[in-house]
Formats: structure tokens, sequence, C-alpha cells
């Protein structure tokens, strides 16, 4: 047979496949579900160790420099075993030190709001009586307004909605097995990473032709390379926008420079949402202490942004990855 008789026999057993698909195209995506379903802790495991082994391969030249600095032999796999703990330690620190930052700041801005609310609400209420609007059930509840006790009912509620969400996850078990075992085959491939890598690399070259699987390994190592500088350079930028913002606001007398300036550090990391997550939070709390200085917020939080995403991202990223800012 020769090579245009296997080119045609190829397309006509592609049409046949492509024909009974489409005219049982239900059944192919059951089968797509189950096929995703069964290998999901899989590639969820394999995206984790992607994302966790940039900040890994930083604590292992670390490690081998301080080995090397004194003299100390250490095997490899211990040191990834090291690197691996120090990953997840920095991971929960920098978790913890958000939050103890983040909600202490938040509880005093609530404090601060319902005493607000008590101050001026006489004046509201006479603006409101010039509209010939009924305010007795409202003034009844900023009178009674108790900080202590609105605090209580939103954790109260927000442990209710908490208790929610682990019930229904804890009452479905396919979720809690694809999380573990999401988190045991990460911890494997970030382990047996250098072996995973010599044994791929075995299997492509002799399945393969040679020069396809050069191609795909230079790929590989071109995406692996170009996310690893991504990543650190995102996490510089989001640290220059954080400061950016906190000097912005605290030259212009802003309140909640602090908390805005952690929000948005911690809110660059995810795309488009991220800016108008931190921006609508830092607005809505200045609104509520002073409505002028809340449209000061918004100008100087889009002024910062503006410059930062066109100036300084482009050169920081840009320059991480080795493209132009351009």
């Amino acid at each position: 047979m020769d090579k245009k008789m296997k080119q045609n026999m190829w397309l006509i057993a592609f049409g046949v496949i492509l024909y009974v698909a489409l005219m049982n195209f239900s059944s192919v995506l059951i089968f797509f579900e189950k096929i995703v379903s069964i290998t999901l802790p899989l590639l969820v495991g394999f995206a984790l160790a992607f994302m966790l082994s940039v900040p890994m391969k930083g604590f292992e030249k670390l490690l081998k420099k301080a080995c090397d600095k004194f003299k100390l032999r250490i095997k490899d796999k211990l040191v990834q075993i090291l690197s691996l703990i120090l990953t997840i330690l920095s991971i929960l620190f920098v978790f913890v030190l958000v939050c103890s930052i983040v909600i202490p700041e938040i509880v005093v801005s609530v404090k601060g709001i319902a005493l607000l609310i008590k101050d001026k609400w006489p004046v509201w209420a006479a603006m409101l009586k010039e509209y010939d609007i009924d305010t007795t059930m409202i003034a009844d509840w900023v009178e009674n307004l108790d900080f202590e006790n609105v605090l209580l009912g939103i954790m109260d509620n927000a442990g209710g909605v908490l208790d929610g969400i682990a019930g229904t996850a804890a009452s479905t078990i396919s979720v809690i097995v694809t999380t573990l075992l999401s988190l045991v085959f990460m911890f494997y491939v970030l382990i047996s990473k250098n072996e995973l890598r010599r044994q791929t690399k075995k299997l492509l070259y002799a399945n393969i032709r040679r020069d396809i699987a050069d191609k795909i390994m230079d790929i590989a190592k071109l995406v692996e390379n170009t996310y690893s500088k991504f990543l650190s350079g995102q996490c510089i930028e989001a640290i220059i926008l954080g400061s950016l913002m906190f000097i912005a606001f605290s030259i212009f007398r802003l309140p909640y420079a602090g908390l805005i300036a952690i929000l948005t550090t911690v809110c660059a990391f995810i795309p488009y949402v991220g800016a108008f997550v931190s921006c609508g939070v830092g607005v809505l709390l200045t609104l509520l202490n002073d409505p002028i200085q809340a449209i000061l917020c918004f100008i100087v939080y889009e002024v910062v942004q503006f410059i930062e995403n066109q100036f300084i991202y482009p050169r920081v990223v840009g320059t991480s990855v080795g493209l132009s800012p351009l």
C-alpha cells in the first residue's frame, strides 16, 4: 500500500469516526466527562506542582549554595524535600500574615463606620425629612446600633456559611477524594520531579522521531522558563503596586491606606477582577467615611493603577520573560 493510499484510508477512517461522534454527541460528552472526572486529580496535581515548582526551585538553589558555603554534603532528594517543606511553610506564612493584617484593619474600619453612622445620622435624617421620608425605624436602629453585636452577628453568619459549605463538601465524597488525590500527586511530582523528567524524556525519545522529540523538549523548557520568570516578575510587580498605592494614599491623606495597599497587592494576582475588587472595597470604605474623599480615592487609585499598568508592569514583567515593553 503506497503513501497516498494510506492517507486516503486515514481520511476515510477519520470521517467515519467524526460522523459517528456527531450522531451520538450526547454519549460522546458523557464519555469525555467520565474521562475528565477520572483524570481530574492527576491534572490538578500536575497543575499545582507546576505552580509550586517555581518557589521550590528557588529554595533548592539557596539550600545548595548554603551547603557549598558550609561544605555540607546532602543528597538531592533531601534537598528537594526540604525545599518543598519551605515552600509550603512560606505560603502558609504569607496567608497568615495577610489575614493578621487585613482582618484587624477590617474590624477597626467596621467599628469606625458604625460610630460614623451614629454621629452623622442626624444630618442624614434631616436631609431625608426634607423629602418627606419617614426615618423612624432607621433612627431606632441607629440609636440601638451596637458594634460588638453587629460584629458577632457577622462572624456567626460567616461561620454558618462556612459550615454549610463544609457540610456540602463533606457530603460529596468525590470532592474529598479529588482533593486528597490531587495533593498526593502534587507531592509525588514535586519530590520526584528529576526522575519523572528523565523517564519522560526517555519515553519520548523511544516512541517519537528524534527531531519531533527535540521540538517538544524545547517547547517544554521554554514554557517552564517563561512561567518561572513571569511568576517572579508578577510578584515584584504586585509589591511595587501595593507600595505605590500606600504612598499615594498617604500623600493625599486618604483613609485605609494600609488596608487598600495590602488588598491591592493580593488582588494583583487575580486577572482583570482583582483591580476592581480592591478599588471597590477602598471606595466603599472611604465613601462611608467621607463622600468627597471617595471621589478622590477613586481618582488616585485609577491614576496609580494606570501608571503602573502602562509603564511599570510592561517593563518589569516584560524584562522577566524577555519581551519588549511594547
